[in-house]
C-alpha cells in the first residue's frame, strides 16, 4: 500500500493560514496598520476602495525595510521581534513585520514599496498568490506603502461570502477606531472612495475620543485613574445620565491592545448599580497597563480575548476605580449640609410664637356617630338583590362559555379563509373597556375577558403601518419649523446611506450635510414628544446590531425600532375612546396575538376558567 500522508505546498498552507488570520478586508487593515505602528510611524494613511474588495492601501512614515527584509517579511514565520521562546511571553508590540503578510499575500495581489531612512533608493516588491512576480529598486518616500488588491481573488468561496460594502466598510472603520484609540500620539486618516472619512491629528487621549465620536461626548466623560502593584487602570467612564439602551461606546484595552472581557464588563456594571435604569449601558474607555508576562494574548486567533493571571484582584481594582471616579464627580448623589444656597429653615423660639402665626388645631365633632343617620336612629342596611349575581349563568347555547371558531381565528388556533370583523367578539351589554394600572386594557368578549398590554398592542399597530409605508413607498412627513442636526459616528455614517430610502418612506426627510451630519427637515406624524436626533441614532444602532443585508430585513428593523419608540408607553392613562380605538386597530392588525419580535400582546380568560375559580 502506498503512503497517503504528504506535506502541503507552501501556497496551500499559506491559504489555510490566511483563513485563520484574514477573515475579511478589516483583518487586512488591522494587520497592516498595527505593523505601521510597530515600525515607529508618526503618520498613517489608509485608502479603501469598494470596502476593501478592490484596494486596501496603508501608507506610513516608519523606519521602512531593506530589500532583503522586504523579501523575508512575506515568508512564513518571519519576524524581527522574536529570537527565543521566552520572547513570546514578553511581547509589548502588536505584532511584527511578516506575522500576517504571508497570509495576506496568499489570497491577494500585494505590492510593497519601502525605503529606509537615509537610503537614496527603496525597494518595490510585487506578489500574487504567494508568488513573487517582481522585485526592483524604487524611488519611493521613506517608510512603507502596502497596496493589497483583489482580496480572495483565488478563494472565490471566501470572496462570495463577504457581506455588503456597507457592512464590510463598517468593520474596517471599527478596527481603525480601535487602533486610533490606543495611539493618540499618531496622526491617522481614513479615506473611502477618495473621500475623507476620518482625519485624526496627534493629540491627547480625551481629544482623540472626541475627534472620533463627536464633541457631544466631552461633557459625558469622567476621568478614571488607579495605580496598584498589579496594574495601572486609566481612561474614562460615562456619566450615569448618559447611559443608553444601545449604541454605547464600550472599550477595554490592555497594554495598547483592544480586548473583549465580559468578566471585567460585569465589574463596571456593578459600579453603576442603582445609578442607571435596568437595561441601560454606560460608555467607557478603560486601559490596563501591566506586566506582559501576566497575560496570554494567544488564546484567540484575532487576539481580542485575553487571559489574565490575576483576574479576581483586577476585577476588584476595576470596580473600585470606577466607583471612585463616579463619586469624585458627584455622579453618586450625596447630601451636602454646607451649601450656600440651602433652604434657610427658621429656628423655633417661644418669643416668636406670641407674635407669629398660631399653630394649627384639629376640630373634632365628638357627637358624630358613623352608625347613625343625619337625623335620629341608625342607618338601615340597603337590601341587595342577590338574584342579580346569578343573572347570565343560564345562557343558551349561543352564549355558552366556549371560544367560538371566529375567536379561534383571532387567537391563531384555527385558520379561516374569510377575515372576521372583530366586533362579533365583544359583549355589547358590558362596559367597553377598563384600564388597569395604566398598563393593561381589560375588556369582555362573548366568551370571557381579554387583557391587552397597551404598549405592545400599539407597537403591533404602528409596525404594520410603517411596514405598509415602506412596501408601498408612501411615507408621510411632518415638516419641522426648525430643522434639527444629527451627527453620526463614522461607523454609523457608513450605514445611513443604505437606510435613507426606507427612512424616507417612513416619513423622515433628511438632507446630507457631509462628514456624517444630516439635517432632519421632517419626521413621521405621531412621534410628538420624541427627540428626532436620538430616535434616528437608535434606529441606526438597531440596524447595525442586526446586520441587515436584505431590503425587507432593513425595513423590518427600522419599522420595529420606530414603533417601539413611538408606541404608547406603560403608565400612560388613556381615555375610553383611545382604548376602544386601540382595541379596534389591534384586532385589524396582521397578527393581534404577538408583537413583531414575538412577545405576547394579549391574554384570554374564558368564562369556563372564571367559573372554575368560583366552584
Amino acid at each position: 500500500m502506498s503512503d497517503i500522508i504528504h506535506l502541503l505546498p507552501d501556497s496551500i498552507a499559506n491559504q489555510i493560514a490566511a483563513g485563520e488570520v484574514i477573515q475579511r478586508p478589516a483583518s487586512v487593515v488591522k494587520e497592516l496598520v498595527e505593523n505601521a505602528v510597530d515600525a515607529g510611524a508618526t503618520q498613517i494613511q489608509v485608502n479603501i476602495k469598494d470596502a476593501g474588495r478592490t484596494l486596501i492601501q496603508v501608507t506610513d512614515d516608519g523606519k521602512g525595510m531593506s530589500e532583503t527584509d522586504a523579501r523575508m517579511a512575506f515568508e512564513r514565520h518571519a519576524t524581527s521581534k522574536i529570537s527565543s521562546a521566552n520572547d513570546l511571553f514578553s511581547l509589548t508590540t502588536m505584532g511584527f513585520r511578516g506575522e500576517a503578510l504571508a497570509s495576506i499575500a496568499a489570497v491577494a495581489h500585494v505590492e510593497l514599496r519601502t525605503r529606509q531612512k537615509g537610503n537614496e533608493l527603496g525597494s518595490r516588491l510585487t506578489i500574487i498568490g504567494s508568488v513573487v512576480e517582481e522585485s526592483t529598486c524604487d524611488a519611493c518616500g521613506e517608510g512603507s506603502i502596502f497596496s493589497v488588491k483583489n482580496i480572495f481573488f483565488n478563494v472565490p468561496a471566501r470572496r462570495k461570502f463577504l457581506k455588503s460594502n456597507e457592512t464590510e466598510f463598517r468593520n474596517i472603520v471599527q478596527e481603525f477606531e480601535r487602533i486610533a484609540l490606543v495611539n493618540p500620539h499618531i496622526a491617522l486618516s481614513l479615506y473611502h472612495q477618495d473621500a475623507e472619512v476620518l482625519n485624526l491629528p496627534a493629540s491627547g487621549l480625551r481629544q482623540r475620543i472626541i475627534n472620533i465620536f463627536g464633541k457631544g461626548l466631552n461633557d459625558k466623560l469622567l476621568t478614571l485613574e488607579a495605580n496598584s502593584s498589579l496594574a495601572t487602570v486609566s481612561g474614562f467612564v460615562g456619566r450615569p445620565d448618559s447611559a443608553k439602551k444601545r449604541s454605547s461606546l464600550q472599550y477595554f484595552f490592555v497594554n495598547g491592545r483592544y480586548m473583549r472581557h465580559p468578566y471585567f464588563h460585569k465589574a463596571v456594571m456593578q459600579a453603576y448599580d442603582r445609578l442607571i435604569p435596568p437595561g441601560e449601558m454606560p460608555s467607557y474607555f478603560i486601559y490596563f497597563t501591566l506586566d506582559p508576562a501576566s497575560i496570554d494574548v494567544n488564546i484567540h486567533p484575532t487576539k481580542t480575548e485575553i487571559k489574565f493571571e490575576n483576574e479576581q484582584p483586577l476585577w476588584q481594582i476595576l470596580m473600585s476605580s470606577v466607583r471612585e471616579a463616579l463619586a469624585k464627580s458627584s455622579a453618586i448623589p450625596t447630601i451636602d449640609f454646607n451649601r450656600e444656597d440651602a433652604i434657610d429653615i427658621p429656628v423655633y423660639t417661644p418669643e416668636k410664637e406670641e407674635t407669629g402665626t398660631p399653630p394649627p388645631t384639629i376640630q373634632v365633632n365628638r357627637n358624630y356617630n358613623p352608625f347613625r343617620s343625619a337625623g335620629s336612629g341608625y342607618h338601615k342596611r340597603q337590601e341587595f338583590d342577590w338574584a342579580q349575581l346569578y343573572t347570565g349563568f343560564d345562557r343558551d347555547a349561543e352564549l355558552e362559555s366556549t371560544i367560538t371558531p371566529a375567536e379561534n381565528d383571532l387567537f391563531g388556533t384555527e385558520e379561516t379563509a374569510e377575515p372576521v370583523s372583530p366586533q362579533i367578539f365583544f359583549d355589547k351589554k358590558s362596559v367597553s373597556s377598563y384600564q388597569y394600572k395604566d398598563q393593561y386594557i381589560i375588556t369582555s368578549l362573548k366568551s370571557g375577558l381579554i387583557i391587552i398590554d397597551q404598549h405592545r398592542a400599539h407597537v403591533r399597530v404602528l409596525y404594520d403601518r410603517y411596514m405598509d409605508m415602506a412596501r408601498h413607498q408612501q411615507g408621510i412627513s411632518q415638516q419641522l419649523l426648525f430643522p434639527e442636526i444629527v451627527e453620526f459616528t463614522p461607523a454609523e455614517a457608513s450605514v445611513v446611506p443604505v437606510l435613507l430610502d426606507d427612512l424616507h418612506y417612513m416619513g423622515f426627510d433628511l438632507s446630507d450635510l457631509g462628514q456624517g451630519s444630516y439635517a432632519i427637515n421632517g419626521v413621521p406624524p405621531g412621534i410628538e414628544g420624541l427627540e428626532p436626533a436620538g430616535l434616528l441614532k437608535e434606529m441606526v444602532a438597531r440596524s447595525m446590531d442586526t446586520g441587515c443585508e436584505v431590503r425587507e430585513e432593513i425595513s423590518h428593523a427600522l419599522s420595529l425600532s420606530l414603533s417601539k419608540s413611538a408606541a404608547i408607553p406603560a403608565g400612560k392613562s388613556l381615555s375610553p375612546e383611545e382604548r376602544d380605538h386601540l382595541i379596534a386597530s389591534l384586532f385589524s392588525a396582521t397578527d393581534s396575538h404577538l408583537t413583531p419580535d414575538g412577545k405576547t400582546i394579549l391574554s384570554l380568560l374564558t368564562d369556563e376558567e372564571l367559573n372554575k375559580r368560583f366552584r
